[in-house]
C-alpha cells in the first residue's frame, strides 16, 4: 500500500517533459525512417531535459524549435503507429490480451469487465480495446482521435474510491519517453495507486491487478544503469511479481502482477555496465 507521504507528493507532469506540439507530415514512412524519427525525437527530447534541469531555458527553446521542424510530438505519434502497424511488428497490447487471457474466462458469464487504464494510447482498434471483456479507459497528452482523453497522467486525480481504479495498467512504450530517470520511477509509484483487486459485488471472481510494461530492448540489456535485475528489484520494491516475459529484437513485454506489498526503497543511478556503447537509460526512485 502507498504510504500517506507518497500520496501527498505532488508528481511532475508529463507534459514538463515533452515539447509542443507540431503539424506532422502524414506522408508514408518507411521503416528506417520510421525508426530514424523515434531515435531523434528521443535524443532531442533527453537533450532538452537537461536544458531544462540546467535551467538553460534558451537552449531549451532551440532544441523546442528543432523538435518542431522534425514534425514534433504528432510525427513521433505518427512513427509509433506505424511502427505498431501489421506490416511493422503488430499491435503490443496483443501480448497483453494473450496473457490476461485466462482471467478473463470467468467473465464469460457475467456482465463485468476488467478495468484497464492505456496510457499513452494511440488508437481506439487495437487488441485491448476490442476486447469484449475489457474496459478500457485512453489517454494521451496529445490525444489523435476520438475515444482518447487528452490527460497527462501524472496529473490524473487520484482515486477517491474502488471504482475509480483499474484492473490492469499498460504502459507500453510509455516509460522510456519520460526523459527525466527519477519521472520514471514517480510514474511506476504512481501506477500503485491507481490499481485495485477488488471483484464484482457478491462475486468470488479472484482478480489479479497488474501492469504491462514494454520497453525498448536496449532499455534493459544495454544501458549502463539498468539491468533485467535491477528493474525486477524495483519493481519487487513497489509490490511487483514478474507474471509473463518475453522478448523480441527491439521490444521486451512484460506483465507484473501487484500483490499489495509495498516496501518504499531508494534506488539511485547506479552505474552497472560500464562501456562507450551503452545507452544512459536509467530508473531512480526517491
Amino acid at each position: 500500500m502507498v504510504s500517506s507521504t507518497t500520496r501527498r507528493k505532488r508528481p511532475i507532469p508529463l507534459s514538463r517533459t515533452r515539447p509542443p506540439t507540431a503539424r506532422a507530415n502524414h506522408a508514408a514512412l518507411s521503416s528506417k525512417a520510421t525508426r530514424n524519427l523515434i531515435r531523434s525525437h528521443h535524443r532531442l527530447l533527453k537533450a532538452r531535459a537537461q536544458a531544462l534541469q540546467a535551467g538553460d531555458e534558451i537552449l531549451a527553446s532551440e532544441i523546442d524549435a528543432q523538435i518542431r521542424e522534425n514534425g514534433g510530438l504528432e510525427s513521433y505519434q505518427l512513427a509509433s503507429k506505424l511502427g505498431q502497424s501489421l506490416d511493422r511488428g503488430g499491435d503490443s497490447s496483443k501480448a497483453l490480451v494473450d496473457w490476461v487471457a485466462s482471467r478473463l474466462r470467468p467473465l464469460e458469464t457475467t456482465p463485468y469487465k476488467l478495468r484497464v487504464l492505456e496510457i499513452g494510447a494511440l488508437s481506439t482498434k487495437n487488441a485491448c480495446s476490442m476486447n469484449r471483456y475489457l474496459d478500457v479507459t485512453r489517454i494521451d497528452l496529445n490525444s489523435q482521435e476520438p475515444g482518447i482523453l487528452r490527460q497527462d497522467f501524472m496529473e490524473r486525480p487520484l482515486p477517491k474510491s474502488e471504482d475509480d481504479k483499474f484492473h490492469v495498467i499498460s504502459l507500453s512504450l510509455v516509460l522510456n519517453y519520460v526523459a527525466d530517470a527519477a519521472g520514471r520511477g514517480e510514474m511506476l509509484k504512481r501506477c500503485v495507486s491507481f490499481l485495485t483487486n477488488s471483484s464484482p459485488p457478491g462475486s468470488s471472481i479472484a482478480i489479479i491487478p497488474s501492469l504491462f510494461l514494454v520497453l525498448p530492448v536496449a532499455c534493459v540489456t544495454n544501458s549502463r544503469y539498468l539491468t533485467a535485475g535491477r528493474l525486477e528489484d524495483i519493481m519487487f520494491s513497489m509490490g511487483f511479481v514478474l507474471s509473463k516475459s518475453k522478448q523480441t529484437s527491439k521490444l521486451i513485454f512484460q506483465l507484473w502482477d501487484h500483490n499489495g506489498d509495498y516496501k518504499p526503497k531508494v534506488f539511485k543511478k547506479d552505474a552497472m555496465n560500464p562501456g562507450k556503447t551503452r545507452n544512459n537509460f536509467a530508473i531512480v526512485v526517491k
